[in-house]
């Protein structure tokens, strides 16, 4: 697994302190998150104007996407293409919200194809939510 640091350096971030503990919380999470997980997860090391602007350079350098579950609330989760090398990706795959846990979470081997749209039409963004209950949560069903 890549580094915060060899991370942030690949997309050309300047390094602070902020952004590896924020990028760390990504890495050692296999879930989305909210701004609001974040700062929990700090435990205050950094105020929220600074984990918005944070998250928001993510976005832009595409180190990170949005992710939309039925809570209304956007997470975030780590795009894991770019964790190596800085290259162009799409995020044409689904999202899995589990009924018990809550987690909702890449399922990056289960991809979305592009629907054709009638004529006029210009997709900026798809979003793929499934729900049910995720392999954890199954084992203890058993």
């Amino acid at each position: 697994m890549a580094s915060s640091e060899s991370i942030l350096r690949n997309h050309a971030l300047r390094l602070t302190g902020s952004r590896e503990e924020i990028l760390d919380v990504f890495l050692r999470e296999s879930r989305a998150l909210s701004q609001r997980e974040i700062e929990l997860e700090m435990e205050q090391a950094c105020d929220r104007v600074t984990i918005y602007r944070t998250l928001s350079t993510f976005l832009e350098k595409g180190l990170l996407h949005k992710v939309l579950d039925d809570s209304g609330v956007t997470k975030f989760a780590l795009c894991s293409t770019t964790c190596v090398e800085h290259e162009p990706h799409q995020h044409d795959h689904v999202h899995f919200k589990c009924v018990q846990c809550g987690n909702t979470l890449c399922v990056e081997e289960v991809h979305v194809h592009m629907p054709i749209l009638p004529s006029g039409y210009a997709v900026q963004e798809m979003n793929v939510l499934m729900q049910g209950v995720c392999p954890d949560c199954g084992k203890t069903r058993a």
